[in-house]
C-alpha cells in the first residue's frame, strides 16, 4: 500500500532533499529563508519585462516631445508675452471701470491725498488733548477756510479788473493784426477778415452751444463731488486708520502685515509729497506774483493764484503757468514787459528744479524724470487735467508700494502705526515672523 504525503496550503510540499537543493554554482538557501529579490527593486518585485521597459521609455518620450514646446526659449517667451497680454487686459478693464465712475474715483482719489496731507495737524491736536472729532473738525474747517478764502479772493480780483483785461486783449489784437498785415508774413487784409470771421462762425455754432451745455452738466458733477469728497474726507481724518484695518480683515494673517506696512509707507510719500509741493508752489507763486504787481501787469493775484495750482504739476505746470502770465503781460504791457515775465518765470523755474524740489519734495517722490514725464502723459489721455494732477502722486505710491512689499524689515502690526486714535484696535497686530527675501529677478 502506497502511502501519500500530506499537502500544505501554499501548494505541494517539497522533499528537503528538493527545497534544500540549489543550481549548481548557487549557495543552498535555507528553509525558510526569504527569497532573493532582484537587484534596486523591492522584495519580492519581478524584474520588469523588456517590453514593458520599452512601453515605458516610449511614454516618457513623448511626454518629453510634448513640454518640450514650452521649455525651449520661443516656448518661454511666448508664455511671458501671453502673461503680459493678460495683465495688460486686465489693467484696460480697470482704468475703463475706472473712467466710468469717475464721478465718485476721482473724488476719493483727490481727498484721499488731502487726508494724508492734513493728518499730521490732526495727530498734532489730537496729542495735544483734543477730541478727536473736535481735532477733526478745526482741521477741515480750517483747510476748507483757507481754500474758499482764496478761491473768493482769486474771483473778486477777475471782476474788478476784467475791463482792463478786455480793453488790453482787444488793443493787442489790433496791434497783432496791423502788424501781420504790414510785417515781413505778407498777410493781406482780406485773409484777416476771414480768420475773424471763421472764429466768429464757430464761437456762434452749435458745438460751442453743445459744449456750453456739456459744461453746465460738469459744473454739476464737480458740486457733487465736492460735497461728497467733504464727507468721505472728515470720515478718513476722523477714523481712517479704523477704516484701513477694516478692509484688511478678509485678508490672511501672514499677509496683513506687510499690506500695512504698504498702507503705512503711502500715507507717508502722500502727505510728504503733497506738503513740499505746496511749499515750492507757495514759493513759486509768491515770486512771479511780486514781480507781476511791480510791473504792473493785470490781474497779478490770479496767475499768482494759476502758478500756484500749477505747481502741482510736476515739470510743465510751473512753465505752463508762466506762460500765461507772460501772454497777458504782452497783452497789457507790451513785448518788453512780457520778456521780463519770461525771465522770472525762468529763473524761477531753475530755482525749484536745482534747489526747491530736490530739497523739499525729493525724498517723497523718488521717481525718475521720465518716469514722471510719462505719468503725466498717461494721466493726461486717461483724464485729462485731474489725471495730470493725480498722475505723479499715484505713480509715486505705487512705486513706494513696490519696494516696501520686497522689504526685508520685520513685520509691523497696526499697534505700531504712528499716533494712536480710534481704529487702533480694528486689527489685531499679526504674529511677527521674519520675511522671506525676495530675489529681483
Amino acid at each position: 500500500m502506497k502511502i501519500r504525503r500530506p499537502r500544505s496550503r501554499g501548494g505541494a510540499t517539497k522533499s528537503p532533499a528538493t527545497s534544500t537543493s540549489s543550481a549548481p554554482g548557487v549557495a543552498p538557501r535555507a528553509p525558510g529563508a526569504p527569497a532573493p529579490r532582484a537587484p534596486g527593486g523591492p522584495a519580492g518585485a519581478a524584474t520588469p519585462t523588456a517590453a514593458s521597459g520599452a512601453a515605458a521609455a516610449i511614454t516618457q518620450g513623448s511626454r518629453r516631445r510634448r513640454r518640450g514646446i514650452w521649455e525651449d526659449s520661443l516656448g518661454r517667451a511666448a508664455i511671458r508675452a501671453a502673461q503680459v497680454l493678460l495683465v495688460l487686459g486686465l489693467a484696460t478693464v480697470l482704468v475703463i471701470g475706472l473712467r466710468e465712475l469717475k464721478l465718485l474715483v476721482i473724488p476719493i482719489l483727490i481727498v484721499t491725498i488731502l487726508a494724508a496731507a492734513m493728518s499730521p495737524a490732526v495727530a498734532f491736536l489730537r496729542r495735544h488733548g483734543w477730541p478727536n472729532a473736535l481735532a477733526t473738525w478745526a482741521t477741515l474747517i480750517i483747510g476748507l477756510g483757507g481754500l474758499g478764502t482764496i478761491l473768493w479772493l482769486v474771483g473778486r480780483e477777475i471782476r474788478d479788473e476784467s475791463d482792463q483785461l478786455v480793453e488790453g486783449a482787444e488793443s493787442g489784437l489790433d496791434q497783432l493784426q496791423d502788424y501781420l498785415a504790414t510785417g515781413p508774413l505778407g498777410i493781406s487784409e482780406e485773409q484777416i477778415t476771414a480768420a475773424r470771421e471763421q472764429l466768429t462762425e464757430f464761437l456762434t455754432s452749435d458745438t460751442v452751444q453743445g459744449g456750453a451745455i456739456a459744461g453746465a452738466s460738469a459744473a454739476i458733477e464737480v458740486v457733487a463731488g465736492t460735497l461728497l469728497g467733504i464727507v468721505i474726507l472728515f470720515f478718513l481724518l476722523k477714523d481712517g486708520r479704523g477704516i484701513f484695518g477694516f478692509f484688511l480683515r478678509p485678508l490672511d494673517e501672514d499677509v496683513r502685515p506687510r499690506v500695512w506696512r504698504i498702507g503705512e509707507r503711502s500715507v507717508t510719500v502722500l502727505g510728504g509729497y503733497v506738503r513740499g509741493t505746496a511749499v515750492v508752489a507757495l514759493v513759486d507763486a509768491v515770486v512771479i506774483g511780486v514781480a507781476l504787481v511791480i510791473l504792473g501787469v493785470p490781474l497779478a493775484l490770479p496767475l499768482a493764484t494759476i502758478v500756484f495750482l500749477g505747481a502741482f504739476i510736476p515739470l510743465i505746470g510751473a512753465t505752463l503757468a508762466g506762460t500765461l502770465a507772460a501772454l497777458i503781460a504782452l497783452v497789457a504791457n507790451g513785448p518788453v514787459t512780457a520778456l521780463i515775465v519770461v525771465a522770472v518765470v525762468i529763473g524761477v523755474n531753475q530755482l525749484e528744479g536745482d534747489l526747491l524740489a530736490p530739497v523739499v519734495i525729493g525724498k517723497a517722490l523718488a521717481l525718475h524724470p521720465l518716469a514722471i514725464l510719462l505719468a503725466l502723459t498717461a494721466g493726461t489721455i486717461v483724464s485729462g487735467i485731474i489725471g495730470a494732477l493725480l498722475a505723479v502722486p499715484i505713480a509715486a505710491v505705487a512705486w513706494a508700494a513696490l519696494k516696501e512689499w520686497r522689504a526685508t524689515d520685520p513685520d509691523r502690526g497696526p499697534d505700531q502705526m504712528g499716533d494712536g486714535g480710534p481704529g487702533d484696535d480694528a486689527v489685531a497686530a499679526p504674529a511677527r515672523r521674519p520675511l522671506r527675501r525676495r530675489s529681483v529677478q
